[in-house]
């Protein structure tokens, strides 16, 4: 019996015989139910980064306890991804959908109320292995609730909706933070998420029919800790390090972390010959495209999560900008990621293939460099518009390389191997993200010395964040040269493994508009 079947029957046991029009009614409200779910995850991410600053003043937060709000979130988020599927394989999608998005509200109104850093924190943790319970339920839900032929409408609806909460949540975070909302002032950008979850939680029960996957995954739980532990050993002394001034521990935690994944690696090997169901698929790395691609999905996360929060507190700390300019500020680099984006896909790579993505990470260095100059050359007296040419320009970058990465990367993979590998592209992007915010404390406040006086805050700012772009443009030069290893004409991916609905729950790629992070 089919997944699809699988889901019929269940409809059809609680339900009984419905007519065609209820049953397509019903499978339209489940697809804006699991949609909404994504935009909130989504938009959560981005709207934090606009707030960082509020969050700061507001709790007294120290510039660690800043990079672990967010950090923090991608991390736990990372290390429960894969296994968030297959619980839904295991224990039924809808089931899992629910849970998560019943924790991720609770989560949500914990970071709302949070009374401190730490508190705030650990609600981010939270919210993060939350959301990976709730988000690998969505496209497996949309893959068994509609028939192979409509499935390419209803992918190309979800891909708007991820563009329009990466564009949408830096702007609704401004807002939010500047309206300062009976006097809550950031905390509504996580309390707004209390009436959508619920009604999520409610129409979700209602609407949502169940299925599992016939030949579930075992769960790989320790696999789960060892590359956690291993995470954890190198992030968090970088961002803790540098306020403990460099303890010894920290040094040798960072040391250690090489020796866990290779404890991880050789642990994987024995959970494959034991049963057959590693967290990480290992032979796939034999393929040389999927490696490359792993290692550009890797270091672009970094790039990613060093940028945007350096960014963001160059322009509301350094330059002493509002929320609200701030996110206006934005809105040209989010436009121009988007146009780029469908036009890689549909115009570009057909032609170009590979050249496409290495002209992404060339162009987006290019900005970054005008970016340093115009920083350079105006200092503290910068305007928005100034910016605009600079964000344009990576941004179109940007768009030429989140759009076709997942599919170059994942062209060459065994089709039984599709929902295993795009389950770890995206943790790999969520990781790359985590180890990029870590990187912030030695690449942005590593160069200020503290305390500073208020006149020297902006400059120093100004300073540390032309720094920190340098370091983008390296890690932009790695990627390009890795690209190299890229398919030079990408196939076009088909979703699933051989179709098969077990290899849809790990596979989250239509995340990856990373602007969120």
């Amino acid at each position: 019996m089919t997944s699809s079947d699988a889901v019929r029957d269940t409809a059809n046991d609680s339900a009984g015989p419905q007519p065609a029009s209820a049953a397509g009614r019903r499978r339209w409200i489940a697809l804006a139910i699991v949609m909404t779910a994504a935009f909130m995850d989504l938009v959560d991410v981005t709207i934090v980064n606009i707030a960082i600053p509020s969050i700061e003043r507001d709790l007294g937060a120290s510039f660690g306890a800043i990079q672990w709000i967010t950090a923090g979130y991608a991390l736990a988020f990372a290390a429960g991804l894969i296994t968030g599927g297959r619980l839904g394989d295991i224990f039924g999608r809808r089931r899992l959908f629910l849970l998560g998005i019943t924790g991720f509200t609770l989560a949500s109104a914990l970071c709302g109320f949070a009374s401190g850093a730490e508190m705030l924190v650990a609600a981010r943790l939270l919210q993060g292995a939350m959301a990976a319970m709730m988000v690998p339920q969505v496209l497996a839900i949309i893959h068994v609730t509609f028939p192979a032929h409509e499935r390419g409408k209803v992918f190309g609806m979800f891909g708007a909706v991820v563009g329009l909460g990466a564009v949408s949540g830096p702007l609704l975070g401004a807002l939010l933070t500047q309206w300062n909302l009976f006097g809550l002032e950031w905390r509504p950008i996580f309390l707004i998420n209390l009436p959508v979850g619920v009604a999520g939680v409610i129409l979700g029960r209602r609407f949502i029919t169940e299925s599992r996957a016939e030949k579930a995954l075992r769960l790989d739980l320790v696999g789960v800790a060892l590359v956690t532990a291993a995470l954890l050993m190198l992030i968090y002394p970088l961002t803790r390090g540098r306020e403990l001034d460099w303890p010894l521990w920290g040094h040798l935690c960072m040391a250690a972390s090489p020796l866990m994944f290779a404890v991880f690696v050789a642990y994987e090997k024995r959970k494959t010959r034991k049963d057959g169901s590693p967290l990480v698929e290992l032979s796939l790395f034999r393929v040389k495209s999927f490696a490359a691609g792993i290692a550009v999905q890797l270091t672009f996360g970094v790039v990613l999560g060093i940028f945007f929060l350096v960014w963001t507190l160059y322009m509301q700390i350094g330059l002493g900008w509002s929320a609200l300019k701030a996110g206006l500020t934005g809105v040209p680099f989010s436009i121009a990621v988007s146009v780029a984006a469908g036009m890689s896909v549909q115009k570009l790579v057909p032609r170009f293939g590979r050249k496409v993505l290495q002209a992404g990470a060339l162009t987006m260095a290019a900005g970054l460099l005008l970016y340093i100059w115009e920083a350079g050359r105006y200092g503290t007296e910068i305007h928005s518009w100034q910016m605009i040419p600079p964000l344009v320009v990576m941004g179109l970058g940007m768009g030429l390389i989140v759009a076709p990465l997942t599919d170059a990367v994942l062209s060459e993979v065994p089709r039984e191997h599709a929902g295993s590998a795009s389950g770890l592209i995206n943790t790999t992007a969520q990781m790359g993200n985590a180890l990029g915010l870590g990187l912030v404390s030695v690449v942005f406040f590593g160069t200020i010395d503290e305390p500073l006086a208020p006149a020297a805050v902006g400059p120093a700012f100004a300073d540390a964040f032309q720094g920190s772009l340098w370091w983008v443009v390296a890690v932009l030069a790695v990627i390009f040269a890795v690209m190299f290893a890229l398919p030079a004409r990408p196939k076009q991916h088909l979703e699933g493994g051989a179709g098969e609905p077990g290899a849809v729950t790990e596979e989250e790629a239509p995340r990856e508009p990373v602007l969120a992070h």
